[in-house]
């Protein structure tokens, strides 16, 4: 059956770094945009970055651009997220997400995803 599952996330300080990971199966990942998505405590989930497998291309929020990087390793079928320059406000549940619509990858809206996973806690804090 269609599995994503996050890995990766911990506590770091402000300016360190984390890589997460979401690992998926049963399904073709040439096929979908894979999300990366985040709910802090008290606010709504909102898109981090996405990526198109077949292609590679790339979205970023505006809040992360410059700062976390999103890769695919289609052998192994996992989507990565580098996070480096961590802030406070970086914290969370990350969540990865498909979505079989190309204009999930322009508008990284949460209902044009599904099949979400389980979710990695990131906490960043000094």
């Amino acid at each position: 059956q269609v599995q994503l599952v996050e890995s990766g996330g911990g506590l770091v300080q402000p300016g360190g770094s984390l890589r997460l990971s979401c690992a998926t199966s049963g399904f073709i990942l040439d096929n979908y945009v894979i999300g990366w998505f985040r709910q802090a405590p008290g606010k709504e989930r909102e898109g981090v970055s996405c990526i198109r497998s077949s292609d590679g291309s790339t979205n970023y929020a505006d809040s992360v651009k410059g700062r976390f990087t999103i890769s695919r390793d289609n052998a192994k079928n996992t989507v990565y997220l580098q996070m480096n320059s961590l802030k406070p406000e970086d914290t969370g549940i990350y969540y990865c997400a498909r979505s079989p619509f190309s204009p999930a990858m322009a508008t990284m809206q949460n209902d044009l995803f599904g099949s979400w996973g389980q979710g990695t806690q990131v906490i960043v804090s000094s």
